[in-house]
């Protein structure tokens, strides 16, 4: 089975107990995740193959960060152990209801941030990899970061591997080149990477951010989309960056913190046909209702994973299958704490066939 590769940052995530507020508690829970690690860490979940790169500095901390993916039998051998650059951390509180969950960046220097391309062998991490993954996220930290990721995108499709992409626009952190604002530094940015790209990967508010592409009347804040534009959408994706063959776009609504209808689209653009899933009996587009959720933090990586995964299994490959695969994974992604999507495949399958009713499994 040859390997998915996936390459970013990974952190400590610090969170309150419960639903504390950040200046209530006195104690964290703490986990280690990053966009791309929870990527690799689903796949493997499913029954995958997935190897991890980053730079992480020599000390404890960042061993346990290590373990934590090498646990569930991601490939860890190509991480750069670094003298320079110190373990990024965020801080998550956690919303309920009207309260929206909250985060706080700690990742100025980290490792990954400085740590040049070259550093990385590039030439073995992809030797026998079939998938190069990659966000948004790693190039907004540096310009030594983002340069990375460009190289990262050439070097796989110079050794034959499809390149995906999460376009993840985070606009507390693409602040490296002052004179920019963060939309402009993105855009910037991420146009020079799409061209080595196969398939992009968004959410309901990224292709405004990141390439200036509305979707109608689409109003993320008030809950509202106008999901019938984003086929729209993803066809302007594919006529700017004519190597794109697929565009997938999550489909969040947020009616509270604690309850979500969630769906995506998918474009085959080789078909110039749009998918949507879940769907009703009719082949209606009817999102997922999530109430009560546990941890919405990840849903959109355990969604990229569970795409990728899909594609890359053939009898899971086909657009519309794939789609509803990865869109059940997310889903149950929603009751996990942490980052990571600890569901298997034979889990997402059984929602997939409509067992939705959460009764205890005996």
């Amino acid at each position: 089975m040859k390997p998915v590769v996936t390459f970013g940052e990974i952190m400590g995530r610090l969170a309150p107990p419960a639903n504390l507020r950040l200046r209530q508690t006195r104690e964290f829970d703490v986990t280690y995740a990053g966009a791309e690690a929870s990527v690799a860490a689903s796949i493997c979940n499913f029954g995958g193959a997935a190897r991890y790169v980053t730079a992480l500095p020599k000390h404890a901390l960042a061993d346990a960060t290590v373990d934590s993916v090498r646990a569930v039998g991601v490939d860890t051998q190509y991480i750069v152990r670094t003298d320079e650059g110190r373990l990024g951390l965020y801080f998550l509180e956690t919303g309920a209801n009207q309260r929206p969950s909250k985060v706080i960046y700690d990742r100025a220097d980290s490792a990954v941030s400085i740590t040049a391309a070259n550093r990385y062998d590039w030439d073995a991490i992809l030797a026998d990899a079939q998938w190069l993954h990659l966000s948004g996220i790693t190039p907004a930290l540096s310009q030594t970061a983002a340069e990375a990721t460009l190289v990262a995108a050439q070097q796989a499709k110079e050794a034959g591997a499809q390149v995906s992409i999460d376009l993840n626009f985070r606009g507390k952190l693409w602040k490296w080149n002052p004179p920019k604002t963060p939309r402009e530094l993105a855009q910037a940015t991420m146009r020079t990477i799409l061209p080595h790209v196969d398939i992009v990967i968004a959410n309901e508010e990224d292709c405004s951010d990141v390439l200036g592409i509305r979707a109608g009347e689409s109003d993320v804040h008030s809950g509202s989309l106008d999901t019938g534009r984003y086929p729209d959408v993803a066809r302007q994706v594919v006529q700017q960056f004519p190597n794109v063959s697929k565009v997938a776009i999550t489909l969040r609504e947020s009616h509270s913190a604690s309850h979500n209808a969630w769906g995506a689209m998918l474009l085959d653009a080789s078909a110039d046909k749009p998918f949507f899933a879940p769907q009703d009996e009719e082949g209606n587009y009817r999102p997922y209702e999530i109430k009560n959720i546990v941890d919405r933090v990840g849903g959109g990586d355990s969604f990229a994973a569970g795409l990728i995964f899909s594609l890359t299994t053939p009898e899971l490959s086909d657009p519309q299958t794939a789609l509803d695969f990865a869109v059940a994974a997310s889903c149950l992604k929603h009751s996990i704490k942490g980052d990571f999507n600890y569901s298997t495949r034979s889990e997402v399958e059984s929602l997939m066939g409509g067992s939705a009713s959460g009764r205890v499994v005996r």
